[in-house]
């Protein structure tokens, strides 16, 4: 895609939104609000043809893709492969935000509407809803924004989207804190990353292993280690020179990311610990620890029957 300059401020940058997540989540009412803040929203385009959409210099508004498993020809692979393309794209500032919500409410959606669900028109919405959840969670994995509907009123959902999208920069930058394990790879789409490796690690202590970082003594053990203290500050001191400036370019979100060897103690304390931090200076912070989710999710599998 050729760099079109804007203004003498620089190459120009398409702003792609892509919009996922299961049937019952609320990606049309995602899609609405978008459209409301000046994206040009494309609901269900075939994934052959969304590279097209961004051909050409900008720049051009704002684009907000829709894409679920009704979308002509899906698979995980190609929404992945779309994905990847949209993230080395030099001139795309892209995210992937993923409409989560828990299978007992997707259902409830359902019957409520009496709608047919789209992975089982001929069985009952319990089949449909279940073969879904397992086809995107690969997806999720790749989200760089996740949102749970599941608690969530219309307006307040609505509320949600347009604090983190408000066109042309207005809304507060967004925040995005991922713990993770190295074992398993970054996750996608973080903008910055460090390694918490460093930290002295409760998984050695037999008390604690069971535990996630969350957990008041594991906590306190990685706030023993003398490096912990000035680490932290120092994350702060970084994040409040570097998102001022991102905000200021009109960034509209931000992902940051904390390693460590499993994913479960050491990074998970940084990140909340991080976050904390960022609230108290007024920034929107939200926070996915991915092996942490992966636990329950396999837990949840494992007592349904499903699998992993």
């Amino acid at each position: 895609m050729p760099d079109a300059l804007h203004k003498d401020q620089g190459p120009a940058v398409q702003r792609v939104v892509l919009v996922t997540g299961a049937s019952g989540a609320g990606r049309s009412t995602a899609l609405n609000v978008l459209e409301d803040l000046g994206f040009e929203a494309i609901d269900n385009l075939p994934l052959s043809l969304a590279p097209r959409l961004m051909e050409g210099p900008p720049p051009r508004p704002p684009l907000a893709l829709g894409v679920d498993t009704r979308t002509r020809d899906f698979s995980a692979r190609a929404l992945a492969e779309l994905i990847g393309h949209l993230a080395a794209a030099p001139a795309i500032e892209a995210d992937v935000v993923y409409l989560d919500c828990r299978p007992e409410v997707l259902l409830r959606r359902f019957s409520e509407t009496r709608r047919r669900h789209p992975m089982a028109p001929a069985e009952s919405p319990a089949e449909g809803v279940t073969r879904e959840l397992d086809l995107l969670g690969p997806i999720r994995e790749l989200a760089s924004i996740l949102i749970d509907t599941s608690d969530l009123t219309i307006h307040e959902f609505r509320a949600e989207m347009a604090a983190r999208f408000a066109a042309g920069g207005a809304a507060p930058l967004a925040v995005s804190l991922h713990s993770f394990s190295y074992k398993r790879g970054m996750p996608h789409g973080l903008d910055m990353a460090f390694d918490c490796r460093f930290l002295r690690n409760p998984y050695w202590e037999a008390a604690l292993r069971a535990f996630d970082g969350r957990d008041p003594g594991v906590r306190a053990y990685i706030e023993a280690d003398p490096r912990h203290g000035p680490f932290i500050d120092r994350l702060a001191e970084l994040a409040g020179f570097v998102l001022p400036a991102h905000r200021d370019e009109g960034r509209s979100h931000i992902s940051i990311g904390f390693g460590c060897t499993g994913g479960q103690h050491r990074s998970v304390a940084v990140a909340e610990a991080v976050a904390k931090r960022l609230a108290a200076t007024g920034w929107q912070v939200s926070i996915r620890h991915r092996e942490l989710e992966r636990r329950v999710q396999g837990a949840s599998a494992k007592a349904t029957g499903r699998g992993a």
